[in-house]
């Protein structure tokens, strides 16, 4: 199938911008191939502190052999249930390794915070961060120059990230990210929804609403729901890191172990030492990142990674901006609906046919670049594919041309909706972020009057008072990375949705984030420059007008020029709201973030 031209020309802008930068990423990383196994350059106390923990088998091959040693860094932690399958992995890894004649070492652990549990707390603001640090994080964990090869377990919001941005700094390793999968499917999210929605409106109480959320929240395994987690997962199979099919296999089954092996052998047959070489910063480039924004458009996914696609570009060189976003959503249909944009959950995705059925409908309408470099190899054809076991065997098998649900999934010729929802927005409020796939038709403009907050527990305060029962928009500022870390504020989401269905005609205008999981109000969220920055946000007043249009693509505050111009931009003391909770460790962070729309971290 030939490309789509959009694709081409966005992709080929992304290539002649990036041709510098992208040219010396390519520079430093070749020469670190070097020749033959990484440990054997160091001097002899160099290596023996290496190798001084190891079993003896290992320990001999680390000192006497030249076969592949691959580190493992590893997010593991028992309190983040998407990642606690993860505990016996470095066990499992090391010993496949030595079957293929190989050793494994842990090279090092990253931070994995929880951002279903800090949020609305002051936790949060220490969130996006965290994505920086685990990137650093990485890197120090790659530092000692003793391994050919990686594997990445972590799964959550900014812990995918933030090792992919760290693996590229290590760019010439072969790579791997290995899922651990979703947990089973709890309740439905709709009724827990409602429970959330009631409990807001003062109609549950606390034990009924935590009941509802740990019957959601229930085991081992990622949340069901398509947030951020799960919009990495899809990300880092489209983008060729994760073996075809494997993202949304559930933990502990037959079929997941076979996986996580057919990985480790995968980047064993891709080190530096043989004749299929393919580090991680082949396989990462403008092409590879064009897929993933398609992934992101087609599925409806985490508004989060309009942040975290551009700053891993940048970590490989390119040069991504939204515009290329804005650009290729207008011609990537919207696929499926998981919630928040529908009923179905990740594993109703799965079982309708998953990354494999929507890479082959994207493939054959020309949608994906198939002139990839993935850990399978080239191109996209292996991921057309689904795993399956065959007499206790690990093969592959053609996906369906039909679709198991149509609720979930849907084929290329009958999608959900001509475009993936995800739309860029402008005007004297400056450039923000909209996501209207589960946005009504008759809310994709709303205009209404500012109520203006600094702090989002403010809004929950004005709605108990009942200040809220109209027509508004909440302008929700000083959120922004310099100011707090850019929080999300999915908080929020039960109290706009319930006077949404009460008629009002509601919006959130925020420098903030919103949760990946969040969608049915209309949000224009990253709003750069941010109020801290002194962007046009700071200037907005509680009685302005403010119109959202996200079929225009406009977020403004309709007053006079001269009027707004002559606005002097308010100022907030945020300390005297924010301290202790680790913020002051993260204070250098806030003063180096870049902007929303640059990725929002520090490099």
């Amino acid at each position: 199938m030939t490309l789509h031209p959009v694709l081409a020309e966005v992709t080929q802008r992304i290539v002649e911008r990036s041709r510098a930068t992208r040219a010396a990423y390519l520079a430093k990383i070749h020469p670190a191939r070097g020749n033959g196994a990484k440990r054997h350059h160091l001097s002899c106390g160099n290596l023996a502190h290496g190798f001084a923990a190891s079993c003896e088998s290992d320990k001999d091959a680390l000192r006497n052999g030249h076969a592949a040693n691959i580190a493992i860094v590893t997010a593991y932690n028992d309190m983040l249930s998407a990642h606690q399958p993860y505990e016996g992995y470095p066990e499992r890894i090391r010993a496949i390794a030595r079957r293929y004649g190989a050793t494994a070492q842990v090279a090092g652990g990253v931070p994995a915070m929880c951002d279903g549990v800090t949020q609305g707390r002051p936790g949060m603001e220490l969130s996006l961060f965290s994505r920086d640090l685990i990137a650093m994080a990485t890197a120090v964990s790659l530092s000692h120059d003793m391994y050919e090869g990686a594997l990445y377990l972590g799964i959550c919001d900014k812990i995918v990230p933030g090792m992919l941005i760290g693996a590229l700094s290590f760019g010439h390793l072969a790579s791997a990210f290995v899922p651990s999968g979703p947990m089973p499917s709890g309740i439905p999210n709709e009724e827990k929804s409602k429970v959330r929605q009631a409990f807001a409106a003062g109609k549950a109480t606390r034990a009924e609403l935590l009941e509802a959320e740990a019957r959601s929240y229930h085991g081992a395994g990622t949340c069901t729901f398509y947030g951020t987690a799960n919009s990495n997962q899809m990300l880092m199979e489209i983008m060729g890191v994760h073996l075809p099919g494997s993202s949304f296999e559930l933990p502990d089954t037959p079929l997941r172990h076979a996986l996580t092996e057919a990985t480790v052998e995968r980047v064993l047959a891709s080190d530096c030492m043989g004749e299929h070489y393919m580090p991680i910063g082949h396989i990462i480039d403008e092409r590879a990142i064009v897929n993933g924004v398609v992934g992101l458009h087609a599925t409806g996914g985490s508004t989060n990674h309009l942040l975290h696609l551009v700053a891993i570009a940048r970590a490989a060189g390119i040069e991504l901006r939204w515009d290329d976003f804005d650009a290729l959503s207008s011609v990537v249909p919207l696929l499926a609906r998981v919630y928040p944009n529908g009923y179905a959950d990740v594993n109703h995705f799965h079982d309708a046919g998953g990354m494999g059925f929507l890479m082959d409908q994207l493939l054959s309408a020309g949608l994906l670049h198939n002139d990839v470099n993935t850990i399978m190899g080239h191109g996209l054809e292996a991921y057309r594919h689904k795993p399956v076991l065959e007499d206790g065997k690990l093969t592959w098998v053609p996906v369906s041309k039909e679709s198991g649900n149509r609720g979930v999934l849907r084929a290329i010729s009958e999608p959900f909706r001509a475009d993936g929802g995800l739309r860029m927005l402008k005007g004297n409020l400056g450039r923000g972020v909209i996501k209207v796939s589960s946005v009504p038709e008759d809310r994709m403009v709303v205009e209404a009057p500012a109520i203006v907050f600094d702090e989002q527990d403010d809004v929950k305060a004005a709605f108990d008072r009942g200040e809220l029962n109209r027509d508004f928009i909440a302008v929700v500022r000083f959120q922004g990375p310099r100011a707090r870390g850019m929080p999300e504020l999915h908080k929020l989401t039960p109290t706009l949705s319930l006077l949404q269905d009460r008629g009002h005609r509601v919006a959130l205008v925020t420098d903030g984030r919103m949760s990946g999981a969040s969608g049915r109000v209309p949000a224009a969220i990253h709003v750069t420059p941010e109020a801290e920055s002194g962007g046009p946000i700071a200037r907005v007043r509680t009685g302005d007008l403010v119109r959202v249009d996200a079929i225009a693509g406009t977020v403004e505050v309709l007053i006079e020029a001269d009027e707004w111009n002559s606005r002097v931009p308010d100022n907030v003391d945020l300390g005297v709201h924010h301290s202790g909770m680790g913020r002051e460790l993260f204070a250098m962070f806030r003063q180096s973030a870049v902007a929303a729309d640059l990725g929002a971290g520090v490099f």
